[in-house]
């Protein structure tokens, strides 16, 4: 095996950023991993970290969970994909339907932007309608939607999309209208104003680790139902994570489409779409030519080794204990976390549900997208490299996801790494003051 930093070399010369994706690490905290087994991850180093990254949330389990492995090495044996139904996707589809409060039908997809996009779709056949609804802040994927004020840094007047990245045609401005999470009123405002216009509200019912307030889903059910627009949960981090039933079952809200995906099938490619049986009709290829139709389809959508890698995932999940342990451990961390802020007279708010937290610098109250910019960036950033550091594997600055892997020496690892990692964010310059 070639050592870390000639596989860094060649990358570097190959991949833009030396990243698989959206996040780059200095040069002195880059690694390349080779091998997970449950909470821990290895580099090519050799060095031992916990992971707090999960993949970005599908290891729910941990790495190279037994009961996964079996399945799909079982699976693998018998071909990998087959442009065909299969027994592990049927059974899957069952077992999703039937979690899912509002599931009645299932289409499969690859990844959560295919499920968000998908169901965006849906809801466009089923309205005859164009323009999705979304709120600042919230993630839906990589798509052109997906890319409208997800996470943006200098936010335009609402109920304007914010771009966050270039190459978005410049239709795909007049498709989305922004508002921000928990304001009912603002909601209401827009489609009292536009509404005719609207085929969906989507939204992450958590939005990234922000909690809906009191009422606020009701409402949204309530004022997108009224105006005849379709409600989309986008349940790709929640699904399976916060509650079996997800977070539809956790805040006991409804919404007529949701998309799972990473939890869902144990660390493999896998997404759905899941609604009621009159909206996912529209995916039935035999309505083409004849009646209204969506497209919903892929080369490897609902492949028979992640649909056992699900089945697998979705066994251990629904076993006694399992969520009162994430609960358990994710309010450990988050109340640990914040008394070691306090000790050190650092201003924090650690905000979640369930085992996905995320720490942020400030003082203010979080409600909203615009109220995380009142946290200090950096310190959250610079508070992520030193856990790096400390062998701690997690989104600098992002959100902070446990497993079941993770054990109770785990909790205190994290803790005590988490206590230099705060003094270094103590002995940070202060911002610099621009002259008056």
């Amino acid at each position: 095996m070639m050592n870390q930093a000639e596989l860094y070399d060649r990358v570097e010369r190959i991949m833009p950023g030396a990243s698989l994706g959206m996040i780059s690490l200095p040069p002195d905290l880059r690694m390349v991993m080779v091998r997970g087994a449950g909470s821990k991850i290895y580099d090519a180093a050799g060095r031992e970290y916990l992971d707090c990254m999960l993949g970005s949330g599908p290891m729910l389990l941990g790495h190279a969970h037994p009961e996964v492995v079996e399945a799909v090495q079982q699976q693998v044996a018998c071909g990998s994909t087959f442009f065909a139904m299969t027994e592990p996707a049927v059974l899957l589809a069952e077992k999703v339907v039937e979690a899912a409060p509002c599931g009645e039908a299932i289409r499969f997809q690859t990844t959560g932007s295919d499920a968000t996009f998908s169901a965006m779709r849906l809801a466009r056949a089923a309205t005859g309608r164009d323009v999705i609804v979304k709120f600042e802040g919230g993630w839906h994927g990589n798509h052109d939607i997906g890319q409208m004020s997800a996470a943006p840094g200098q936010p335009l007047e609402l109920p304007a999309p914010t771009p966050d990245c270039d190459g978005l045609p410049a239709g795909s401005f007049n498709e989305v209208l922004v508002t921000p999470f928990n304001d009912l009123p603002a909601l209401d405002r827009l489609f009292a104003e536009q509404g005719q216009k609207v085929a969906a509200v989507i939204a992450e019912p958590l939005q990234r680790v922000i909690k809906p307030e009191a009422g606020f889903l009701e409402g949204v059910n309530d004022i997108a139902h009224r105006h005849g627009a379709v409600v989309i949960y986008d349940e790709i981090v929640t699904g399976f994570r916060i509650a079996w039933g997800g977070a539809q079952e956790r805040y006991g809200v409804l919404p007529d489409l949701a998309c799972y995906g990473k939890a869902m099938a144990g660390g493999f490619t896998l997404s759905a779409v899941v609604g009621s049986a009159d909206l996912m009709a529209y995916a039935d290829p035999n309505r083409k030519g004849k009646e209204p139709y969506c497209f919903l389809s892929g080369t490897l959508t609902g492949n028979p080794v992640s649909c056992s890698a699900g089945l697998a995932a979705l066994r251990v999940l629904e076993r006694d204990g399992v969520y009162p342990r994430l609960h358990q451990i994710s309010e450990a961390v988050a109340a640990g976390l914040e008394e070691l802020a306090a000790e050190r007279g650092l201003p924090v708010r650690v905000l979640g549900d369930g085992p996905v937290l995320q720490l942020f610098f400030t003082d203010h109250d979080i409600r909203n997208w615009r109220d995380c910019l009142h946290a200090d960036k950096a310190k959250a950033v610079a508070f992520g490299y030193e856990m790096l550091r400390q062998s701690i594997y997690l989104a600098p600055g992002g959100k902070i996801y446990l497993s079941l892997a993770h054990t109770d020496a785990d909790i205190d690892r994290l803790l005590a790494a988490a206590a230099p990692s705060m003094d270094a964010v103590v002995k940070l310059p202060a911002p610099a003051v621009a002259a008056r």
